[in-house]
């Protein structure tokens, strides 16, 4: 599944364990709070593990950028340099897209 599915599927599994917690409470259940609570946890930790998936894709591909970029200057190659640099932009973008 994509990190974009992923995280959908943690939204979605936050809100029901907010949802359950919440009804738990309403009806002085105490495993029902519980139960909620755990899921609404595993929804927000499999939200942070998409976006910190997707940070660390985004840190290689400005890295990877970097390299053709510099391989670029080395080889006085204009279109390598562009495309380095626009990996870079492309890799950070990225990046700051999912803190």
């Amino acid at each position: 599944m994509s990190n974009l599915g992923e995280r959908i599927k943690g939204k979605a599994e936050e809100i029901y364990g907010d949802a359950k917690e919440r009804l738990g409470d309403a009806l002085d259940n105490e495993q029902m709070q519980a139960e909620g609570r755990a899921t609404e946890l595993k929804g927000e930790a499999r939200q942070e593990a998409a976006k910190a998936a997707e940070r660390l894709g985004g840190m290689a591909d400005e890295a990877k950028g970097n390299l053709k970029q510099v391989a670029g200057d080395l080889l006085n190659n204009e279109q390598m340099q562009a495309e380095g640099i626009a990996e870079e932009l492309k890799g950070e973008a990225r990046r700051k897209a999912n803190q």
